[in-house]
């Protein structure tokens, strides 16, 4: 019978070999992440040692250590002194949120807490020829750059130089993995996308925050962190989540400027620069700092976010790196989702959902005026949220409360990449009138119910959901 430590080396050699080559001790600590993630390293599992796994997977000690240390550093295992390395609890607990807590579903609540399409209802389906969207140019369907049709599509959008990706997600996470190591610093706004925070920090990476006003960073700021710092890179968005901000165009040439004066990467992350309810789409970086920038986009904030098509443009040498990490990462995205995409975009009615938004987002606004007019926002320019002040209140756990009443919202700390804006919720808008009313009913009674048990401006309420 075999011992937990024989059959945490098969698995572990099982998924060295799914990695395929590379550094070695970044595809061990991958593997590791995987087996923990999967299930296969329960909470509390307790890791071989150095001198134990070195001979077992064919690696040196040190590069067993360095692996470790990595998952340390990431937050993935913990260090026992005399006792040895283990699987840390990655289950979100109360006060302890995630990407993964917002990336939750739960069919009982009305979920305010995800920027996205909230159903494909507004897509225009014409009929589909399955021989059609199973088409490949390479009947394998393995196409790395993408479908020929897609990419005709969006050229407009992502220019040249360009590869289709799994959403954006998958383009964030590959363009970080692309340009940042562990110990490097990436400069990020005071408030951004919490996936965005999971890669740098699995990168083993230091997210940064740079301090903002009200057309997006302050350029002595940014100019003061690229000096101080010297960042792998830097992490943008022209519309901005969660707050819908809309960078200017002036505002957008100064930092792209700075950048390239100080030849400082930049990955701008596009996936909302289409969702603009007043004027015009920003204007992207890569225009003051074409040699420099990765941009990511999105079909999920205008389509649908099932889709998963996505795709990242960058200068010719760096789409190279970028599209070997891809084929190490998935091989090849879905024809299949391709194809659908590409048809979808043909019909997509941009303006139609887009004036949608705007109808909705107001709406929202009059019922949270009239039920909760403590509550503070700006009127957001862009995006699919709004970005609530709740004073007085510690907003980790008022979206704990506010479960219990059957709404799901995102407390502002899951933005921030140093545990700030506590005070915030972001409130998603995208939802159809009627939902949001509901939704709003029951924040209005979660706010009445904690100050009712907590005392006026009291927040040492202790909620169990």
């Amino acid at each position: 019978m075999r011992t937990e430590a024989e059959r945490f080396t098969l698995l572990l050699r099982d998924r060295l070999r799914a990695r395929g080559t590379g550094q070695p001790g970044r595809r061990l600590a991958a593997a590791v992440r995987d087996l923990a993630e999967a299930g296969a390293l329960p909470p509390g599992t307790r890791l071989p040692s150095e001198r134990e796994l070195a001979p077992a997977v064919g690696m040196s000690r040190g590069t067993v250590a360095a692996a470790y240390r990595s998952l340390v550093l990431a937050g993935l295992c913990e260090r026992r002194t005399g006792s040895g390395t283990y699987v840390v609890d990655q289950r979100p607990q109360e006060g302890d949120w995630g990407f993964g807590h917002l990336m939750r579903a739960d069919p009982l609540v009305i979920d305010l807490s995800k920027s996205v399409v909230a159903d494909p209802s507004f897509l225009r389906l014409p009929a589909f020829d399955p021989a059609e969207l199973l088409h490949a140019p390479h009947q394998h369907g393995y196409d790395a750059m993408g479908d020929p049709r897609l990419r005709a599509g969006l050229r407009e959008r992502a220019g040249d130089n360009f590869m289709i990706t799994s959403g954006a997600q998958h383009g964030i996470d590959l363009a970080l993995r692309c340009v940042v190591r562990q110990g490097d610093v990436v400069l990020v706004e005071e408030t951004t996308y919490p996936g965005a925070l999971a890669v740098v920090r699995r990168c083993g990476a230091q997210p940064v925050p740079v301090p903002c006003d009200e057309d997006g960073p302050s350029p002595g700021a940014f100019r003061d962190a690229v000096d101080r710092h010297r960042p792998a890179c830097a992490f943008l968005m022209g519309v901005h989540s969660p707050t819908g901000r809309v960078t200017p165009a002036q505002r957008v040439a100064e930092l792209a400027g700075i950048a390239r004066a100080a030849d400082v990467l930049l990955v701008e992350d596009r996936a909302l620069a289409e969702v603009v309810h007043t004027g015009d789409a920003p204007l992207p970086y890569a225009t003051g700092h074409p040699d420099g920038t990765i941009t990511v986009g999105s079909l999920s904030k205008t389509l649908w976010g099932g889709l998963r098509i996505g795709w990242v443009s960058a200068p010719a040498p760096l789409l190279s790196r970028l599209a070997e990490l891809k084929v190490e990462n998935d091989l090849a995205t879905s024809v299949v989702g391709q194809r659908m995409a590409a048809v979808l975009l043909e019909q997509a009615a941009g303006d139609q959902w887009r004036q949608e938004l705007r109808r909705r987002r107001d709406h929202l606004s009059r019922a949270l005026r009239r039920d909760l007019p403590s509550w503070r926002w700006r009127t957001p320019d862009g995006g699919l949220s709004l970005w609530v002040r709740v004073p007085g209140a510690d907003a980790e756990r008022f979206a704990h409360l506010a479960q219990a009443y059957g709404v799901a919202v995102a407390p502002g700390t899951l933005f921030s990449p140093d545990g700030r804006h506590r005070e915030h919720l972001r409130l998603s808008f995208a939802l159809a009138p009627e939902l949001l009313d509901q939704a709003v009913t029951a924040l209005a009674a979660a706010w009445q119910a904690r100050h009712s048990a907590s005392g006026e401006g009291d927040d040492r309420i202790d909620v169990t959901v």
